[in-house]
């Protein structure tokens, strides 16, 4: 074994396992830039630290399971005007998260509510924010094969322990008492140490009639409500404006 490869196994004993598996090149850099001793092992542990930190992130991401990527930048406050760009930039500078403000987005389907949901996740993973996202149909799965499976207690751990939740889709589906009062146990857990990111095309008034539970849901708003901000996104839906048709230009009004 040459002296490099030596080298190599002594830092990943060390837990150095980025640089020594990149140290050939890092070496050939350095002599190119006759880099001194300890420029050397500065540029060394800038780049371990780098590549964890982009190992870090990419976990996260992966954690975060979004079911696709938008971004703040590419929702277009021209198609939404019931939405400000101060607003917007209030809402992506997270100073709520620092805060553990909730975050309501009501409205009509396609009208941004997920797509700005996902934006602000990523925002907050890029700031080093564990963020995860969820359908209220997977919620309620998760909660209730948790005992079952170790894949759904993992992910509760996760969500349990996330700085941003972020639940799609809220009373889109009546729930019976025990899912009700699962949800309730999962918001008090995550109250004042959580951040949850909520859209729904009902108001909170309305979500009695799903939950089926009055006291139960008054326990829930309560907690949500605390510290929240609610944003009506009232336009039509970007998806009906924008439709396609296999007809070429042709679109049909739908009434």
């Amino acid at each position: 074994m040459s002296q490099l490869q030596q080298l190599q196994e002594l830092m990943r004993t060390l837990r150095l396992s980025e640089t020594a598996n990149d140290l050939p090149e890092l070496i050939r850099e350095a002599e190119k830039k006759d880099l001194s001793f300890t420029q050397f092992l500065f540029e060394m542990a800038t780049y371990e630290q780098s590549r964890r930190d982009e190992k870090q992130l990419e976990k996260r991401f992966k954690w975060a399971t979004f079911p696709f990527h938008s971004t703040v930048d590419g929702y277009d406050l021209k198609e939404q005007k019931s939405l400000s760009s101060k607003k917007l930039n209030q809402l992506r500078d997270l100073t709520w998260l620092e805060q553990l403000y909730n975050i309501i987005f009501l409205g009509p389907p396609g009208v941004g509510k997920t797509h700005l949901s996902i934006g602000l996740g990523i925002e907050a993973l890029n700031q080093g924010y564990k963020v995860i996202f969820t359908t209220m149909g997977d919620l309620i799965h998760t909660l209730k094969t948790e005992e079952i499976t170790r894949k759904s207690k993992t992910r509760m751990k996760r969500i349990r322990e996330a700085d941003l939740v972020i639940i799609d889709d809220l009373m889109f589906m009546a729930m019976d008492k025990q899912e009700a009062n699962m949800f309730f146990h999962l918001i008090n857990n995550l109250y004042n140490q959580t951040s949850i990111i909520l859209t729904s095309n009902k108001g909170p008034k309305e979500w009695g009639e799903l939950l089926g539970d009055q006291a139960i849901t008054t326990a829930i708003l309560d907690r949500i409500l605390h510290r929240v901000e609610i944003i009506h996104l009232n336009e039509d839906s970007w998806r009906m404006k924008h439709r396609k048709t296999i007809f070429g230009d042709q679109v049909f009004q739908i009434n």
